[in-house]
């Protein structure tokens, strides 16, 4: 721990332009051991400007809590009973007390009250200060880091403290010691001549797929279009009646754009009643929308294509997130905007009205994100589960591991200091308040490889996996991967979905891409048809899915029992029936889902 000299206090008086108050002292609030896989570049740079975020505590959260349990549980008379924007901000307001004590140590610090951005609840505060008067604030020193591997950067520090008086009135301050970034799956591409020059041409052969009695084209083994899907699960025959109440949402981040040109091939080559339709894109933190041809994001491209082209005619608004890394803190660049969850969290719960589904395929190593940071962003999931929406994470690209593809050289060490080998859940896929979607290949369906899965080191074990995880892991041999897990915690994924050879068009070229970046999107789309068909029958939307998903026990599921996804030099865990950590309770039957859902 650094000292708080009384230089520091000079420094803060002289900043805030207060000279009758004595500062209140300083106490630690978080200290971190040097993070993993980043270098100290030295201090960073006295102007450069840090959006400060001021996460003030929700004493009635758990008020919120218990309606979203409610509204979720398909047994309960208040399921499907979602709130609405107003509802949900009065849950998550803060105490006036609270407010004003946090504004009177802006105040000392000379930033006055037209200076803070406030959420609509009030919960968050941001303001923008330059790295020297952050430092004053907070009692620290910040530094540029750079990730030894990717390459990134980002202006952070490793402690923070906050006067006293504070404690009970302010829950955390980030961007301090967050290391974590929204990283893309790890999609890998298979790129074809053969495959660029051919179209689809329809195929006699077919495969039955044991158990369902349902018939698939040969053709899907190698190429998974849109067609393979639905005739996979089960959705071959449904028509969207609700196209004028119902939406999905596809998030996009690290300046991948979704092109209209991409999508218009695809569309011709795989949903010819879809040409010359398109999708709203939504611009926020100064995210772009490049239709530049060259500057098509596949991660984007295989979203959008996918995630629409199987909900069609329902309308698709892409979100895009500005915000990434690298960047270089000096005069050019001055403000560090690498928070991308947050930043779009907190755009959409201002919004009215928002999609009943929403698919991301981002993600990075739990372990990144400091605890108390991952629980509030979590949080935030929550909200949008209590207003109806249904929110999918792909669950990951690295087995149990840290989504390094060879798993020889993966490095599977905790980054707490201790250096202990450990498994490595990601996030956000691992918040109990997402669904996180694994990955499957092949028809029949067996474990694609890296579908990601296991469990968290933060957050424990919800009720509605109680049941089904705690059979897994009685079926475990005695001691398998001992110390390597945390049996106690959320365990993924909750579901899963085909997740290689799909066919898209990327920047003018038919290619192959595979990852969980391909399975989110797809299951989410299937979602939203569920959601087309409670909408036209008059219900409200799913909303937040697990308990549901989990109360079905399998019922709705095509269960996956072969293949296994290694990591950490393990061969992983195996797919088994029921419930496991690599695909969940399986691939969905729309059709068999589609009668559940309307049955509640």
């Amino acid at each position: 721990m650094r000292p708080h000299s009384l230089f520091h206090f000079l420094v803060t008086l002289s900043l805030s332009g207060a000279t009758s108050a004595a500062p209140s002292p300083l106490k630690l609030r978080q200290s971190i051991a040097s993070p993993r896989n980043w270098v100290d570049l030295g201090r960073a740079p006295p102007m450069h400007i840090i959006p400060l975020r001021i996460a003030l505590p929700r004493p009635r959260f758990p008020e919120l809590e218990k309606h979203l349990a409610e509204a979720s549980d398909p047994f309960h008379e208040r399921y499907g009973d979602h709130l609405s924007k107003e509802e949900v901000e009065e849950f998550l307001a803060p105490h006036a007390s609270t407010i004003d004590a946090v504004q009177e140590w802006l105040n000392g610090h000379g930033i006055q009250e037209e200076a803070c951005h406030r959420s609509p609840a009030g919960d968050w505060i941001t303001v923008r200060v330059p790295v020297s008067q952050a430092e004053s604030m907070l009692g620290t020193e910040f530094r540029v880091w750079k990730h030894a591997q990717d390459g990134d950067v980002l202006v952070r520090t490793t402690e923070y403290s906050l006067p006293a008086h504070l404690d009970g009135h302010v829950e955390l301050i980030q961007p301090t010691t967050a290391f974590n970034r929204a990283k893309r799956q790890r999609t890998s591409f298979r790129f074809s001549p053969t495959l660029e020059n051919t179209s689809l041409l329809p195929s006699d052969a077919k495969i039955t797929v044991p158990g369902s009695g349902v018939t698939v084209d040969a053709s899907c083994n190698k190429t998974i279009t849109v067609s393979c899907l639905k005739q996979l699960y089960n959705a071959e025959n449904y028509i969207p009646h609700a196209v004028n109440e119902n939406a999905i949402g596809l998030t996009g981040y690290l300046e991948q754009f979704a092109n209209f040109a991409d999508l218009q091939q695809f569309y011709a080559d795989q949903v010819p009643n879809a040409v010359n339709t398109s999708f709203d894109v939504v611009l926020i933190n100064g995210g772009l929308n490049n239709q530049t041809l060259s500057e098509a994001g596949a991660e984007a491209d295989l979203d959008i294509q996918f995630g629409l082209g199987i909900s069609f005619p329902t309308p698709g608004t892409f979100y895009s997130t500005g915000g990434q890394p690298p960047f270089i803190p000096d005069a050019d660049t001055p403000t560090d905007t690498n928070e991308p969850y947050t930043e779009w969290l907190d755009f959409i719960l201002a919004q009215k009205h928002i999609p009943q589904t929403i698919s991301t395929s981002y993600g990075d190593d739990e372990q990144t994100v400091p605890e108390d940071f991952a629980r509030r962003v979590c949080q935030g999931f929550a909200v949008l589960g209590a207003r109806g929406t249904s929110l999918m994470f792909s669950s990951g690209d690295g087995g149990v591991g840290d989504g390094n593809p060879d798993p020889a050289t993966q490095t599977c060490f905790t980054n707490d200091g201790t250096n202990q080998t450990k498994f490595i859940p990601g996030f956000p896929a691992s918040c109990p308040f997402v669904t996180a979607v694994g990955g499957t290949v092949h028809i029949p369906e067996v474990a694609v490889d890296f579908s990601g899965g296991g469990f968290s080191n933060f957050f424990p074990r919800p009720i509605w996996q109680d049941l089904a995880v705690t059979k897994f892991l009685k079926s475990l041999p005695k001691g398998t991967y001992a110390g390597l897990f945390n049996p106690n915690g959320r365990a993924i994924p909750d579901v899963s979905a085909q997740a290689d050879f799909f066919r898209i068009f990327f920047q003018g070229r038919a290619v192959h891409i595979g990852g969980t970046s391909a399975s989110s999107p797809s299951f989410a789309a299937f979602v939203a048809l569920l959601n087309d068909a409670r909408i036209a029958a008059g219900k409200s939307s799913l909303g937040f899915l697990n308990p549901l998903i989990y109360a079905l026990n399998g019922n709705g599921f095509n269960d996956i029992t072969a293949g296994n996804a290694p990591g950490c030099g393990t061969p992983g865990f195996n797919a088994t029936a029921g419930w496991d950590p690599v695909t969940g309770w399986g691939t969905p039957d729309f059709g068999k889902l589609k009668n559940i859902a309307l049955g509640y």
